[in-house]
């Protein structure tokens, strides 16, 4: 049976007519326990920095907006240790324009949208469904063999290489569950 991935935004009814008994399972930060913890805001803990060595972050969301670099400001190492879920996203308002995602901690690679995608958050959030959402993955496999699994999200893009919008987590969870995760590029 397929996982699919819809827009948490779709109302149940129309769902259910897309996907007639469906197991439909919330993985936002809006979503029920344990498939919250699927969301990238959920501070699992210890997930390594990408090209950096002995430094954590508590959530992928952490992860990538404290290896934002904008016009005026650097990354912002405080984005890693928040385990609230909230008060995590960085906007340029104050900050100028985003000028890419500094490839680790000391680095003078400053990473475009589509290389910082492959370097950082697609090994970060494949850290965590590895090392952190074992049990959970595997109860989506066991659900999807006898029904279609739809996954909501607030995103949809599945494709890693699509800039004009945010990657859904959900589209990798999906991906990770049918063993076909996106191959990582090199920056």
């Amino acid at each position: 049976m397929p996982i699919a991935v819809e827009s948490r935004r779709v109302s149940p009814a129309t769902i259910e007519k897309r996907w007639p008994g469906a197991v439909v399972v919330d993985v936002t930060s809006k979503g029920p326990e344990p498939w919250v913890r699927f969301s990238p805001f959920y501070p699992h803990g210890g997930i390594p920095i990408p090209n950096t060595q002995d430094q954590t972050a508590a959530s992928v969301e952490g992860l990538w907006q404290g290896l934002k670099v904008f016009e005026r400001e650097d990354i912002d190492l405080s984005k890693w240790r928040i385990t609230t879920m909230r008060g995590i996203k960085r906007s340029g308002r104050s900050r100028g324009a985003v000028r890419g995602h500094r490839h680790g901690v000391g680095s003078d690679v400053l990473l475009g949208y589509r290389d910082a995608r492959y370097a950082i958050y697609l090994p970060a959030y494949r850290w965590v469904l590895e090392n952190r959402l074992v049990a959970e993955v595997g109860q989506l496999r066991e659900s999807a063999r006898d029904r279609t699994v739809v996954l909501l999200d607030y995103e949809t893009n599945g494709d890693v290489d699509d800039l004009s919008s945010p990657l859904s987590h959900a589209a990798l969870v999906k991906c990770f569950a049918e063993g076909s995760w996106p191959t990582v590029g090199e920056p």
